[in-house]
């Protein structure tokens, strides 16, 4: 659509949006999770950008454990995924991890299919900011977790991502 060109979009704006143009924009905030940005339609207006992240946060963290693992698995697997939302694909990008080694990309598969094999969702990171090697030494670390541990690690990380995503399309 293409409301989603219209990136940094001021707080007025969104006040103004419908529902569907709403959705749009903001339903990959969380991962291919639309019904976040429809919960948080609901509440428009907001009188500022921090209340609008606020209430987007919040319904995200308000989710069941159940709704949690449905929003990790709609994220990717790293490197490897080929059907990425274009969200996604910048960010893998901007990570240089369209950019492996046959060395990284096999450490990776194998890593993605060792790491969903224990947890039953994929390994999940906000890459913003961070390269190949920490993105890898991340992945060997974390994976030696245990399951509760790294179910809150996970759903941090699916907060950040979301924050980022947030940042880049309001303007504030």
């Amino acid at each position: 659509t293409k409301i989603k060109n219209l990136y940094m979009i001021s707080l007025d704006k969104v006040n103004n949006l419908n529902e569907s143009d709403f959705v749009s924009l903001f339903g990959n905030v969380f991962e291919k999770t639309e019904w976040i940005a429809e919960k948080a339609y609901k509440n428009n207006p907001f009188s500022n950008v921090e209340e609008f992240f606020s209430k987007m946060i919040e319904i995200y963290e308000c989710s069941n454990r159940e709704s949690h693992l449905k929003i990790l698995n709609a994220h990717p697997e790293l490197a490897v995924e080929k059907r990425l939302t274009e969200d996604s694909n910048k960010e893998q990008m901007e990570a240089n991890l369209n950019n492996c080694s046959h060395e990284e990309f096999e450490e990776f598969k194998k890593l993605n299919l060792d790491y969903k094999n224990k947890y039953c969702f994929p390994f999940i990171i906000a890459i913003k900011g961070k390269n190949k090697n920490e993105i890898l030494n991340n992945f060997r670390q974390r994976i030696l977790n245990d399951i509760d541990s790294e179910f809150e690690e996970a759903k941090k990380q699916v907060k950040k991502i979301a924050i980022f995503r947030l940042n880049e399309i309001m303007d504030k």
